[in-house]
């Protein structure tokens, strides 16, 4: 490669000029080429850091090579959540802050999104949950937002009546129930290490959490290890802690994307005064629909103070109300004038 070649990023495929190739010996030096088995850098004119990504191969546009090297592969999101500044204001220093982060973490996706109940924010997928809080608290810490997020929820794949299949990141986005085929939903393969006493403990966590087990195998005499396949959703929301609990934190967790499968879900809508608030929408599987949405509802009652008429707070999946939880109104204090 020498100054003046044109090459390819066969990523993204982005054609760029070489302005300029060297070495780092330490400071960085220009050199004549850059040939077989050295290391260097290139300098180009590339405006958009999104151009480039970690890992791809760089070739000659003309008699350059026709595949890229094996191994390369996106980083792909995993647990998709709402974020939104809790101040209007905070819309593009917000924009700009997740545009500084993506700069070096090829693994954040995001995109803008709009709800009637939160206003402007944005999606944005993570790799996991911990990922997903390190992002969080540097957008509040560096860059000094106050921000707001939504459950997490996974990426769900729908299949309409007529074959069409979309990707799914937040409820809002589910089309109507009468043109639903089916839905599929990421699973994990999901490897846990734990003493021999806590193996009924750990089996019936996973059953609760719709884990489906595979075998178990005696490592020593103080471990075994269990394996199960167990859906993304699950996992994120207190499967690690309520395992850590339960086995007195002895336990450890590995897993792997298996693959998608089809699973019955539901879209659980709440209702507030007969008005659907969006940002409380859920994806969930119809098993577990009524438990979370009678927490919810009670959850919700002691949050919202009493007006001066009655608030119902509904469940609702589709036009059926699954719960309902009321807000009293506040009466009239008869015995106020009868004192002082």
């Amino acid at each position: 490669v020498k100054k003046g070649d044109r090459v390819l990023m066969m990523a993204t495929g982005t054609e760029v000029l070489v302005e300029e190739v060297g070495a780092r010996r330490p400071a960085e030096t220009p050199l004549p080429e850059l040939s077989v088995g050295e290391v260097g850098y290139l300098v180009t004119g590339l405006k958009d850091v999104r151009q480039v990504k970690v890992g791809d191969t760089i070739t000659a546009v003309r008699g350059g090579v026709d595949e890229p090297l094996p191994g390369y592969r996106d980083a792909k999101p995993m647990v998709y959540t709402g974020l939104f500044p809790l101040d209007g204001d905070q819309y593009e220093p917000l924009k700009e802050a997740l545009e500084k982060l993506s700069l070096n973490d090829p693994a954040l996706a995001w995109e803008p999104e709009k709800s009637h109940a939160l206003g402007f924010g944005f999606r944005v997928g993570f790799l996991g949950l911990l990922h997903m809080e390190v992002i969080k608290e540097r957008l509040e810490r560096e860059f000094g937002l106050d921000l707001l997020a939504t459950a997490p929820s996974v990426e769900y794949h729908v299949y309409r009546q007529g074959g069409e299949m979309i990707s799914l990141h937040s409820p809002q986005e589910m089309p109507d129930p009468g043109e639903i085929e089916r839905i599929e939903e990421p699973y994990l393969k999901a490897k846990i290490i734990v003493p021999p006493e806590y193996t009924g403990a750990v089996m019936q966590l996973a059953i609760e959490h719709r884990g489906i087990t595979q075998d178990m195998v005696y490592l020593t005499e103080k471990s075994v290890e269990m394996h199960f396949d167990i859906p993304l959703a699950e996992l994120i929301l207190d499967f690690f802690d309520q395992l850590k609990s339960r086995t007195k934190g002895y336990a450890s967790l590995d897993y792997e994307f298996n693959e998608y499968r089809a699973s019955e879900l539901v879209k659980l809508d709440i209702l507030l005064a007969g008005d659907e608030v969006d940002a409380l929408s859920f994806i969930v599987h119809k098993d577990k629909a009524y438990s979370l949405a009678r927490g919810l509802c009670d959850k919700l009652k002691e949050i919202i103070p009493q007006q001066l008429f009655e608030v119902p707070i509904q469940g609702a999946i589709g036009n059926k109300i699954i719960s309902r939880s009321t807000v009293r109104a506040r009466r009239k204090d008869v015995l106020a004038k009868c004192y002082g």
